[in-house]
């Protein structure tokens, strides 16, 4: 299934419904990727200051992955960011 990300919050929810379906607790998954479990669960539900290395072993962990595409732009390119 693809989900399409526009901001920080859909990212928490992605990382907290995909480690839920695995089964696995904040402390479980955290030992796995080199966290704390408060810094786990910080990501889950703020995940605005997440590190590109932290996402990247935790969609590992859960068995997602990560795809950047070309969105088709209806206007100019704005320097403002979607983050």
């Amino acid at each position: 299934m693809q989900h399409f990300l526009s901001n920080p919050g859909q990212l928490g929810h992605l990382l907290l419904s995909a480690r839920r379906r695995l089964g696995l607790t904040q402390a479980d998954a955290a030992a796995r990727v080199g966290i704390s479990q408060s810094r786990l669960s910080t990501l889950e539900s703020d995940p605005s200051a997440i590190s590109l290395a932290q996402m990247l072993a935790l969609t590992a962990l859960y068995g997602l992955r990560i795809a950047v595409d070309d969105q088709p732009m209806a206007q100019e390119p704005s320097s403002k960011s979607v983050w």
